[in-house]
């Protein structure tokens, strides 16, 4: 354990920081997977209510990685793959 009292700080504030992370990681994870999901409920049987919980989900899967990526939690080049899986899946199920 630190002695310093500025170690000490720092020990909390990255507990802290390692707690919100987690927190955004395991949101955009839980988004993704309701997206999934839905994009395979509008294959087996699409109507336009399918058609807007794909889309409804979509937006928030988008919001959510991009507020993670500006708030450092994911690198940008892993929150452009992560849309990019999202796009993919519904053009492959479409396909």
């Amino acid at each position: 354990m630190a002695n310093i009292k500025s170690a000490i700080k720092r020990v909390d504030i990255a507990e802290r920081n390692r707690l919100r992370n987690k927190s955004h990681k395991s949101a955009v994870r839980t988004l993704m997977k309701k997206y999934f999901t839905a994009v395979e409920k509008h294959t087996a049987t699409p109507t336009d209510e399918t058609s807007a919980a794909v889309t409804k989900c979509m937006s928030e899967a988008y919001q959510k990685i991009d507020k993670a990526v500006q708030k450092g939690v994911l690198h940008r080049n892993n929150g452009a793959n992560k849309k990019a899986r999202l796009a993919k899946a519904v053009a492959v199920k479409a396909a």
